[in-house]
């Protein structure tokens, strides 16, 4: 029997690496095949079942099957396969020739390569935590967070309940019907909502019995002399806007979150999920579609003016808007591009008079969107994807703008019913959602730095 060559890079014998024991058999590829390709196993991956096989050729199997089992014996594997690194480092010791003639072949392969890229997407995924780090972070984290979230929930459904049940009802009415057809009592309660000040004015206009017809003819020196008798100017100024705003629409226009909603169903829907994943392609959509009555009053809300006044409160300031001066372009623009969530937390936090509860769930919500969009970005800093970057936001634009385009296309056959749970879910429940998004995205960052 002719004896092996020594430069033959598939057969090792012992007594080169150990002259003692120089009787010892030969280790040849074979004993170190995997069962997949039948060659040299390549950066080896043992999983739980203790089947090894090549990790491209795992990642073949994954990306084919989509099954997250053994492709011999069909056992389920936990977590995510991690390359066997003192086999992988005994075999590129035993064979390097092999070895290299392996790689070289499998960076030729286009498939491969995608393969092995699309297998590790899926890992980095997953939640890297091992048996005894979920254990530490669930004694030490699980049980609190869980009770946060426990009395969040209760929360919102307290809420829920109660917007759904009473108050919705309420401001429909008037952003609904005719100026024309108001009552007295409806007449008072759109000039409350015009702010605290107008509180003043409210005996005085129930004692006349002003309703909509009559409200339609008063003039600025009718509101001047008795029995209406307002004499601060801002005051008068500010219900004689509101008031022309009145007649030009023939209704009572939105003055807060609810209102908008009654008038704009679809398009607060779109902007409320627009917040969580485009909150950028949002604002564009604002300006481009809603200047006047929405963008104009946020722009001027989150970069004001530093001639404003203080003291009045958010609806009388946003009753007389000019156009934004270039250093609020300039303010709104850097905000706009690094810190997009910063917005609407500012937007929500000078709406807190109007609707107490509902804007600190919307800034809870913008900062905690804030740290997952951070976590994003070292994602892909971590691993180098920077140039996939243009490639990714192009076909988030195209993913966001076809969703949008489909759901206007069939908004008409949608239920109200529908619209309301989807509405009420991502403005109290997507919170709770990205607070445990958030506690994952810490764990696993934890894990790997340890």
């Amino acid at each position: 029997m002719e004896e092996p060559q020594k430069n033959d890079p598939t057969t090792v014998g012992l007594e080169e690496e150990d002259p003692l024991k120089s009787t010892g058999p030969q280790i040849s590829v074979s004993e170190f095949s995997c069962h997949c390709c039948y060659d040299i196993l390549v950066n080896p991956t043992t999983l739980n079942c203790g089947h090894s096989f090549c990790r491209h050729c795992l990642a073949l199997w994954w990306v084919s099957s989509k099954k997250t089992e053994c492709p011999e014996c069909r056992e389920k594997w936990e977590g995510f396969p991690k390359v066997n690194i003192l086999l992988r480092d005994a075999i590129e010791k035993l064979f390097p020739d092999a070895i290299r003639m392996r790689f070289e072949d499998i960076e030729k392969n286009s498939d491969i390569v995608q393969s092995l890229a699309a297998f590790q997407k899926y890992g980095n995924d997953q939640i890297p935590l091992t048996p005894n780090t979920g254990r530490m972070n669930q004694q030490r984290g699980g049980g609190f967070f869980s009770g946060v979230l426990t009395a969040l929930t209760g929360v919102a459904v307290v809420l829920l309940v109660y917007h759904w049940s009473s108050r919705e009802s309420e401001h429909d009415l008037l952003v609904h019907k005719a100026v024309a057809k108001w009552t007295a009592e409806e007449v008072v309660l759109w000039l409350e909502q015009l702010g605290p000040w107008a509180s003043l004015y409210r005996d005085r206009f129930l004692s006349e019995r002003v309703n909509g017809r009559l409200l339609l003819t008063l003039t600025e020196e009718e509101f001047s002399r008795a029995p209406y008798t307002i004499e601060n100017s801002s005051h008068r100024r500010a219900i004689l806007m509101e008031l022309e705003r009145v007649k030009t629409l023939g209704v009572k226009p939105p003055q807060n979150l609810w209102e908008y909603k009654a008038v704009n169903p679809g398009r607060s829907l779109f902007l409320l999920y627009a917040l969580k994943s485009s909150p950028r392609l949002g604002l564009l959509y604002l300006y481009l579609f809603d200047y006047t009555d929405t963008f104009l009053p946020f722009i001027h809300t989150i970069c004001p003016l530093q001639e404003d006044r203080s003291g009045e409160d958010i609806v009388t300031k946003l009753l007389d808007l000019r156009e934004p001066t270039w250093k609020q372009w300039r303010e709104f623009l850097v905000k706009y591009s690094f810190l997009p969530y910063q917005l609407i937390a500012e937007f929500a936090w000078d709406w807190l008079e109007v609707h107490y509860w509902t804007s600190r769930f919307l800034i809870v919500n913008a900062m905690l969107l804030s740290v997952l969009e951070l976590f994003s970005f070292w994602r892909i800093w971590s691993r180098s994807e920077l140039k996939t970057l243009p490639q990714r936001m192009w076909s988030h634009f195209w993913k966001v703008s076809t969703q949008g385009l489909f759901v206007a296309m069939f908004w008409p056959l949608i239920p109200q019913f529908v619209c309301n749970c989807l509405f009420y879910w991502a403005l109290y429940f997507n919170p709770i959602i990205n607070i445990d998004l958030v506690v994952k995205e810490v764990r696993r960052l934890e894990t790997q730095v340890l």
